[in-house]
C-alpha cells in the first residue's frame, strides 16, 4: 500500500492520519485543524497530532480549538515553558473525554553528553538530563507535546513511515512505542555508567583523589535522579498495564505490561549503581584516610629518629667545647638514630 508524505515547513505540528478506509497513512497540513475540524472529530480514522516546541498559538489551535482539553491540562503542559521551571514528574490522570499522561524522558542534551564518555564523567552534563513529554489519548486521537526534540517520537515518526499499517491499532499502541523507546533509552546510560564506577574504584584503592570524590558526588546525584525519575514511570506503566483506562484497549494491555517489565528492570539496576556509588564514596573517605595515617606515620618515625640525636647534640654542644667531646657526639648522635631505627624495623613499623 502507498503513503502520501506531505511536510510542512516552518509549523510544529505534525499532523499524521491513518485512513483505514484507504488503508494507507499520510500527513495532512495542520491547518485542516482549523478548516476541517468538525470532519476531524467525527472521522473513525486514527489521528497523531505532535506538537513539537509549539508556539503559543499554536498550542491554542490544537489543545483548545479543535480539542478542548482541561484548564488544569493545560497548566500541566504548560508549566516546563517557565524558565527555570522543573519537569512535572510522572503521572496519569483520566478525565471525561481523555487520558493525560506526563512522562520525563531523557533530554537529547543529556544522551549526546553521555556519548562523549570522558566529559559525562568529568564535567557533568551541559543541560537538563530529563524534559517532559505530555500525551492527551482519546478512541482515535493521539496529541503529544514537547519542548525539546525527543529521540522517541523521531522513532515513532520513522515507524509509522516504514510500518504504517500499524498506526490502525490505535493512539493507545502507538503511545506504547513512545514509551518503550523513552525507557530503552536507559539502557546506554546503565552501559556507560557500571564501567565508569568500576573504573573509579580501582582508582580510589590505588590513588583517592579530590577529584574523584567530584566525580562520585556527580554520579550520585545523576543517579539519584534517574531512580526518582524511574519511580514515578514505573508506577504510571504499572496503572497503564492493568487496564485502570478505557483509553487502553485490552490488546494493548499485554504491550503495555512489557514496557512495565523493561522500567523494573532499570529501576533495579539503578538501585545496584547508587549502593555501588555509596560503597565507592565509603571506601575513598577509607582509602584516604589510610593515606593519611600513612603520611603522618613517616612524619613520626622521622620525629622519633631525630629525637635522641637532638638531646646528644644538645647535651655536647652546651656543655664541652674540646674536640673529642665533639667527635664522640656525632658517633653518640649517629648510634642512637640507627638504634631507633632498627627498632622500628623490628618491630615492623616501617
Amino acid at each position: 500500500m502507498s503513503s502520501v508524505f506531505s511536510p510542512y515547513k516552518n509549523v510544529m505540528i505534525t499532523l499524521y492520519c491513518w485512513n483505514k478506509g484507504q488503508g494507507v497513512g499520510m500527513l495532512l497540513n495542520p491547518e485542516m485543524l482549523r478548516t476541517h475540524a468538525d470532519a476531524l472529530r467525527q472521522s473513525s480514522d486514527v489521528y497523531w497530532i505532535d506538537l513539537d516546541q509549539p508556539t503559543p498559538e499554536e498550542e491554542a489551535l490544537v489543545l483548545e480549538e479543535f480539542f478542548s482539553v482541561h484548564r488544569l491540562t493545560r497548566k500541566e503542559m504548560m508549566t516546563h515553558r517557565e524558565a527555570g521551571a522543573l519537569p512535572t514528574f510522572p503521572k496519569a490522570e483520566a478525565f471525561a473525554d481523555y487520558l493525560f499522561v506526563v512522562a520525563n524522558p531523557l533530554s537529547d542534551a543529556f544522551l549526546t553528553d553521555l556519548r562523549e564518555s570522558s566529559r559525562f564523567l568529568n564535567e557533568g552534563t551541559s543541560g537538563a538530563v530529563i524534559t517532559q513529554l505530555c500525551a492527551v489519548l482519546t478512541d482515535h486521537v493521539l496529541i503529544t507535546h514537547h519542548l525539546d526534540r525527543l529521540d522517541a517520537v523521531e522513532r515513532l515518526r520513522s515507524f509509522v513511515l516504514s510500518h504504517e499499517e500499524q498506526a490502525g491499532r490505535g493512539p493507545d499502541y502507538l503511545f506504547h512505542l513512545i514509551l518503550d523507546a523513552m525507557i530503552d533509552s536507559y539502557a546506554p546510560v546503565l552501559d556507560t555508567l557500571y564501567p565508569k564506577l568500576e573504573a573509579i574504584e580501582d582508582q580510589v584503592l590505588s590513588t583517592p583523589t579530590p577529584t574523584l570524590m567530584q566525580q562520585l558526588v556527580f554520579l550520585k546525584r545523576l543517579v539519584i535522579l534517574l531512580r526518582k525519575t524511574m519511580t514515578y514511570e514505573r508506577e504510571v506503566l504499572a496503572r497503564l498495564s492493568r487496564g485502570d483506562f478505557s483509553q487502553i484497549d485490552s490488546p494493548e494491555i499485554a504491550y503495555y505490561r512489557f514496557v512495565y517489565d523493561h522500567a523494573v528492570r532499570f529501576t533495579e539496576l539503578i538501585e545496584g549503581a547508587r549502593d555501588m556509588i555509596g560503597d565507592l564514596m565509603q571506601l575513598h573517605l577509607s582509602a584516604a584516610s589510610n593515606k593519611m595515617n600513612e603520611v603522618m606515620k613517616v612524619l613520626a618515625i622521622i620525629s622519633a629518629v631525630a629525637l635522641p640525636m637532638t638531646v646528644v647534640s644538645g647535651v655536647y654542644g652546651m656543655n664541652f667545647e674540646w674536640a673529642p667531646a665533639k667527635e664522640l657526639a656525632m658517633v653518640e648522635m649517629f648510634v642512637a638514630g640507627g638504634i631507633a631505627l632498627a627498632y622500628f624495623k623490628w618491630r615492623k613499623w616501617i
